[in-house]
């Protein structure tokens, strides 16, 4: 099937080995679908999908005016008609709403996408990345210069402050980066002392919380076997007399994988997992940094339980060290 209008393009195919795959062309940075293509895209109706388009609009998840455009279409009948598109912001939301067999190759294809961008960076030529290299190092120098200027206080005007300072907060980010890249990721700057400990009883009683506060089907939170509680308990493991993941962050970040990786509910297990690990993070007064901030953002954290869910179960190693690097005391 293919889905093309001159402002962009997105084809679903099928490869030689029978699976399906997705490819977008951009123009200008997007792509532009109307609802007709959208619900030939997604292989659902068009009143599922505008349905689907009010629940984004009015949840302000996205800004109308700044994701649909008005375009003149000549129709079959040769006539000239105004005609509503939606850009790859817009698609992207439906594709992560509609539930059929085209949304879910959509969303394989999308966390693909996502993960390459947050992780891999393949979608960086060898020129580029030796460009960003360059420029990364660069930035560490800057920043360490800007840093003593800010500490010396010589700095007038709240902005100018503010800025400098954003641009230090993100020199840890770029460094865990450059640590996976380069196979370097350690955990460190972690917690010992535990303040709350975690038990299958007290993590069903905060699930049973979780669904009356913001509802949910029946399924929501109902086990299908007794891997739940196997998580709960592989997470306190020894070996000779040792944690096996002997900080508080380490725990958390096991935690969040193996609820999502185990899939023991019938509905909600990557909204249960991350629920669970933010809630077992508060409990231990891990959650803010001293200045009350949330040591992850959300949309980090929607990103980590996407990826986890995505990820093979061979990269569960890297995948801890990286939830621990973003909750650590470091960041």
């Amino acid at each position: 099937m293919e889905e093309g209008n001159g402002i962009g393009e997105i084809f679903i195919y099928e490869t030689e080995a029978g699976q399906a795959a997705i490819d977008v062309t951009l123009q200008q940075e997007t792509v532009w679908l109307t609802l007709n293509q959208l619900s030939e895209l997604f292989g659902r109706d068009k009143s599922v999908v505008s349905r689907h388009l009010k629940n984004i609009f009015q949840s302000e998840e996205l800004i109308r005016d700044a994701v649909v455009a008005n375009f003149a279409t000549t129709a079959s009948d040769g006539k000239t008609y105004q005609v509503d598109y939606y850009n790859l912001d817009v698609i992207i939301s439906v594709g992560y709403r509609v539930n059929s067999k085209r949304g879910t190759q959509f969303r394989i294809w999308a966390t693909n996408v996502l993960r390459r961008h947050l992780v891999e960076g393949y979608t960086l030529n060898e020129k580029r990345l030796m460009e960003q290299a360059q420029k990364y190092n660069d930035l560490k120098q800057t920043v360490k210069l800007l840093q003593n200027v800010i500490q010396r206080k010589e700095l007038t005007g709240d902005e100018s402050a503010g800025l400098l300072q954003v641009i230090s907060d993100y020199t840890y980010a770029l460094d865990v980066l450059d640590d996976y890249d380069h196979q370097r990721l350690t955990i460190t700057g972690t917690h010992r002392q535990e303040l709350f400990r975690i038990t299958y009883e007290s993590a069903m009683a905060a699930i049973r919380t979780l669904k009356e506060k913001f509802g949910g089907s029946e399924l929501f939170g109902r086990e299908k076997d007794q891997s739940f509680q196997s998580s709960i308990n592989t997470i306190y493991q020894s070996f000779g007399g040792e944690d096996l993941y002997p900080s508080t962050e380490e725990k958390a970040a096991n935690l969040l994988y193996f609820v999502v990786k185990n899939h023991s509910f019938s509905d909600g297990n990557k909204r249960i997992a991350a629920f669970l690990f933010v809630w077992f993070m508060e409990k231990n007064q891990l959650l803010y940094d001293t200045e009350g901030r949330k040591r992850i953002a959300d949309n980090a954290l929607v990103a980590l339980t996407l990826l986890i869910a995505e990820s093979d179960p061979s990269e569960k190693e890297t995948m801890i060290k990286v939830i621990v690097n973003l909750i650590n005391q470091q960041n």
